[in-house]
């Protein structure tokens, strides 16, 4: 599997977890809260074999940034919820910096065989 493929889905399932999280109600509802512990369990799991062909100071920042963009999105279309100016401002910065840290140059650890 492509190294960005493998990273895109270990930010989907973060995102799908986070959103579980918001419908479990503080988990006093049992679908939503068994999505967040697999959607959770999915994403680390998948983190670790991201770790493996991407630095983690790269890794980390892109998924952890693209989390909180999509999670931003996500809690104003599915929601309702409201953002300011400077929290839209904000995000867009986040969105840069994870743009400008995918076109980085990285010495991979492993080829893209390694992880299939």
């Amino acid at each position: 599997m492509n190294k960005y493929a493998l990273l895109s889905l270990t930010i989907l399932f973060e995102l799908f977890a986070t959103t579980m999280l918001k419908y479990s109600d503080g988990f006093s509802i049992l679908l939503p809260s068994i999505g967040v512990v697999v959607g959770y369990l999915l994403s680390f799991t998948l983190l670790g074999f991201v770790l493996k062909v991407f630095p983690l100071n790269m890794a980390y920042a892109i998924w952890s940034g693209s989390g909180v963009a999509l999670a931003s999105l996500a809690s104003v279309i599915l929601f309702g919820e409201t953002m300011n100016a400077m929290a839209i401002v904000a995000i867009i910065f986040i969105i840069i910096g994870v743009v400008i840290l995918s076109g980085t140059k990285t010495e991979d650890h492993v080829t893209e065989k390694e992880i299939s």
